[in-house]
Formats: structure tokens, C-alpha cells, sequence
């Protein structure tokens, strides 16, 4: 597919078909998420693909943290938990995207991670797949990292892969004037 194509096509797939997605895809996701610019080359993300029974650990976790909020507020602000959780377990497939927990984290570090994750994304619709970067993970962060054994990094998020059970339509976006000024001539 063209690019301009897959970039137009890219959607937040929410359901997925109860379809195995191969092993091969999932590493050619990965190669192209490793091929993404990187502040310093520091390459600082790790990509973790759990099972199962690790999925549906994460959205129990999940689960259980948002039923233990006692605060109004807490619970409005975390309200999407309950329906992130449901895709987590739905999902065929669930990559953990980590960082290294080092003194020396940048900024730049953080935004060469969404880079390599807007690869797998644009990388899986253009292979056919759906997927959804998941950012509810950040409250149980910790909790991913100790079941997987990975104590000594930061779960930045999360992405779930899968062939679409639905065809969304594109959200509003700004327009070009809303977004873009020319200060040249």
C-alpha cells in the first residue's frame, strides 16, 4: 500500500476477529518499530509479546486497580480502564512496549518510543491488521512489570494487534490552518 494510503487508513481498532495473527508478522512489526528514528540512537525501547494468560493477567490487574478507587474523581479521570481492559483480553495479540529505567531518560527518549510505535501501527495497517495504542497501562505499570519480570524497567504502554472486527471512521481532525503557521515568506 502507498503510504500517504496506510497514514489515511490508520484507525484505533477497538475489535478484533478471533484470529491467530503469525509469529512472522509479529517480528516484521517489531523490525520496523526498531527501524524508527531514536534521539541519540539510544534506541531506549524494549518490546515485550505476552501470551495468553499474561493478557488476561494485565487486564485483571487492571480491572481490580480500577474497582479499588475509592475517589470521584480518580475513577472519572480512569474511566476508559474498564473498557481498555476488555480489549487487552479480546485482543489476539499484546505487545508491551518498555523503557529502561536509567538515571539518564530524556525527553527525547519517551518521543523515540512513539515513533517506533507509530511504525507498528502504520506497518499493521498496511499489512491488513488493526491496532490501538494503549496508554491505560501507565497506572499499573509497575504491577506489568513485576508479573513479566521486568522490575528494572517502566511499562510505557501497550499495543494490541489483531485482524479488525470493525471498520471506525475517522475522527474529526483539526484543519491544516488549525495546525500549521508559516512564519517564512
Amino acid at each position: 500500500m502507498e503510504l500517504r494510503k496506510v497514514i489515511e487508513e490508520r484507525r484505533s481498532i477497538r475489535k478484533f476477529k478471533e484470529k491467530e495473527v503469525s509469529k512472522d508478522i509479529i517480528e516484521e512489526l517489531i523490525h520496523c518499530a526498531r527501524l524508527a528514528p531514536s534521539a541519540k540512537n539510544r534506541q531506549p525501547w524494549r518490546f515485550i509479546i505476552v501470551n495468553k494468560d499474561i493478557k488476561n493477567k494485565i487486564s485483571d490487574i487492571m480491572l481490580d486497580e480500577e474497582e479499588s478507587k475509592k475517589d470521584e474523581e480518580e475513577r472519572k479521570i480512569k474511566s476508559s480502564v474498564k473498557a481498555t481492559a476488555k480489549i487487552v483480553k479480546e485482543a489476539p495479540v499484546l505487545i508491551l512496549v518498555l523503557r529502561e529505567n536509567d538515571k539518564y531518560w530524556t525527553v527525547g527518549d519517551s518521543l523515540s518510543i512513539g515513533a517506533a510505535i507509530e511504525h507498528i501501527c502504520l506497518r499493521a495497517t498496511d499489512l491488513g491488521l488493526g491496532s490501538l495504542w494503549i496508554r491505560d497501562t501507565v497506572y499499573i505499570q509497575e504491577k506489568i512489570a513485576k508479573l513479566i519480570g521486568h522490575e528494572d524497567m517502566e511499562v510505557n504502554c501497550a499495543i494490541s494487534i489483531g485482524y479488525p472486527d470493525e471498520e471506525p471512521k475517522q475522527r474529526p481532525r483539526k484543519s491544516l490552518e488549525e495546525v500549521c503557521e508559516w512564519m517564512c515568506k
